[in-house]
């Protein structure tokens, strides 16, 4: 390459660098700020002009979090609602999405986009009046079963895009081999779909693990999950910033953990065609 080149690629890498940097900047010092709060006593937090480091990091703010409110119930509850409304919804969208990518039907994608979108206030007080006919309002299963209202379309959006990348080619051979429809699904379709599942589950799990208004409505006591546990520790009287910090920073943490750590998979998925059509 000749010099002229080599700068002309310099300065792309170093404009898509700080375009970059300046769109994930925002969440970035956000996170920040709220270690920084997590880690801050009381007194610190008041401090004007205000600091990002703390001058006495601090972790009594964790330790309050769990010790004056039952967090640790609220965090096995959060866990077994995303991890249960995430695997029902990859049961149920995954062949799914399979059918509908194989049989062409446009429209009943488009209609399961619009259950996506459609606020989830519209579906709380039917649900509500239903769960407390069948007597279910104290457990965590109105929370799981609305929450595949969030889950099913999600996956059955992603596979729908994904299947409809695949070579038809291979279930084709498939079939003239003697598979029927469920064979070639099985063992051709679903290894082949594995990274648009990855991503599927991911984002299944986030928007599960992240939402708030349906477990406000629907959770009791015992059956609350984090973000409605975030929510509890503001108090009229004040606003304990530090508590409030370390409790977001709690329900942030895992999906950040998982997101980071399968992050190879999300590239795998959405390059493969995991997110066509989205």
């Amino acid at each position: 390459m000749s010099p002229a080149e080599l700068l002309r690629a310099l300065v792309r890498k170093v404009a898509f660098g700080f375009a970059v940097a300046v769109i994930v900047s925002p969440a970035i010092l956000v996170f920040l700020w709220m270690l920084s709060l997590s880690l801050k006593p009381d007194i610190e937090t008041l401090d004007y002009p205000p600091s990002l480091l703390p001058e006495t990091p601090t972790l009594d703010n964790f330790v309050a979090v769990f010790r004056d409110s039952p967090f640790l119930r609220y965090t096995i509850n959060s866990i077994i609602v995303s991890f249960s409304a995430t695997f029902i919804a990859l049961a149920i969208g995954v062949p799914a999405g399979y059918g509908i990518a194989k049989a062409g039907a446009a429209k009943l994608s488009v209609l399961i986009l619009i259950s996506r979108i459609t606020p989830g206030l519209s579906y709380l007080i039917p649900l509500f009046i239903l769960f407390q006919f069948l007597g279910l309002t104290a457990t965590l299963w109105p929370i799981i079963i609305t929450h595949l209202v969030i889950t099913v379309p999600i996956v059955v959006w992603v596979m729908i895009g994904f299947f409809e990348s695949l070579p038809m080619e291979l279930e084709e051979a498939a079939l003239i081999d003697g598979c029927n429809l469920w064979q070639g699904f099985r063992h051709i379709a679903l290894p082949l779909a594995r990274p648009g599942i990855v991503v599927a589950f991911i984002l299944s799990f986030i928007f599960s693990w992240n939402n708030f208004i349906f477990g406000v409505v629907l959770a009791g006591r015992e059956t609350r999950t984090l973000p409605v546990a975030v929510y509890n520790v503001l108090t009229f009287e004040q606003i304990s910033w530090g508590p409030l910090a370390a409790a977001a920073l709690v329900v942030t943490l895992p999906v950040l953990i998982l997101t980071v750590f399968i992050q190879r998979e999300i590239v795998a998925g959405l390059t493969a065609g995991g997110v066509k059509g989205g």
